[in-house]
């Protein structure tokens, strides 16, 4: 590690910076103007409605997508000016839970963990064993380490991919609905998890949920982003409280609201051939 990187490492400074982040899809706006930071040791809750933009922020982090204006800092470097060399030793250290937990079906328990270490470090086989089983002990399944992905539950596979995400011993994990489809015995084993990794590794971590009932027994703190801008923040219980048009939406599942039940579309009865003023 270098002195620079060290010392970025050990300051106070958040270990993410978003400011002023103006991106878009497709021609749709996406982020407009979007501001947010994420203290180090942390878990921090980006929630927001469908199609807001969130998953599309974990790819700006991790610069698979790069911004059309504004910055992105991950431990105080600019993720869009980090030449190829450079983005790839960063992504070594952020651990990434995908949503559906991206088990490699024709692989077992042991290899879909290590396979990061394959990949990206040549190390004798003595040591990835050790380090493999290691991480499958941290979430409870170093006993699984033969199973096939079909053998397991969908919280066991949550948690594989889990052991994955940590191999590298990481600075960031980034969980892109890591609540999705548990049942609440596998949903408080994945709790239980990121709250006992996060405090043991000294880990930063940022998920993607929109199980505010989760959220509250996790994180210490909230974004909620709707049309591309941070409309509020705060600790999730407080946040749960608050009496604004969008947290009343969000957290209460109102139709009605700030964000629009229709998708934009051109005048309905035009749309099917009326014309103006006619008798439908």
């Amino acid at each position: 590690m270098s002195s620079a990187t060290h010392a970025a490492g050990t300051n106070d400074a958040p270990l993410v910076q978003v400011r002023d982040l103006h991106a878009g899809i497709g021609g749709k706006i996406v982020f407009d103007g979007l501001s947010l930071d994420v203290p180090r040791g942390s878990i921090t809750a980006i929630m927001g409605p469908s199609g807001t933009g969130k998953t599309t922020l974990l790819r700006h982090l991790t610069g698979q997508l790069r911004a059309g204006s504004g910055s992105v800092r991950v431990d105080g470097e600019d993720v869009a000016r980090l030449s190829r060399n450079a983005l790839f030793a960063l992504r070594e250290r952020i651990g990434f839970l995908f949503q559906n937990s991206a088990l490699l079906t024709d692989f077992n328990v042991f290899e879909n963990v290590a396979f990061p270490l394959r990949q990206h470090a040549r190390l004798p086989e003595v040591l990835i064993r050790n380090i493999v089983l290691t991480k499958l002990q941290a979430v409870g399944l170093r006993g699984a380490a033969r199973l096939m992905p079909s053998e397991l539950s969908g919280g066991m596979a949550r948690r594989v991919a889990l052991a994955r995400a940590i191999v590298f011993d990481p600075m960031l994990i980034l969980y892109d609905e890591p609540f999705v489809g548990l049942d609440p015995i596998a949903l408080n084993q994945v709790l239980r998890l990121i709250r006992t990794l996060n405090r043991t590794l000294g880990i930063t971590s940022i998920l993607v949920a929109h199980e505010l009932a989760a959220v509250r027994r996790v994180a210490d703190r909230v974004y909620l982003i709707a049309n591309g801008k941070l409309v509020a923040q705060g600790a999730p219980d407080r946040l749960a409280q608050e009496d604004s048009p969008w947290t009343r939406q969000f957290f209460g599942g109102e139709a009605d609201g700030p964000v629009p039940f229709h998708y934009p579309a051109p005048d309905y009865a035009g749309d099917l051939g009326f014309a103006p003023g006619a008798d439908a």
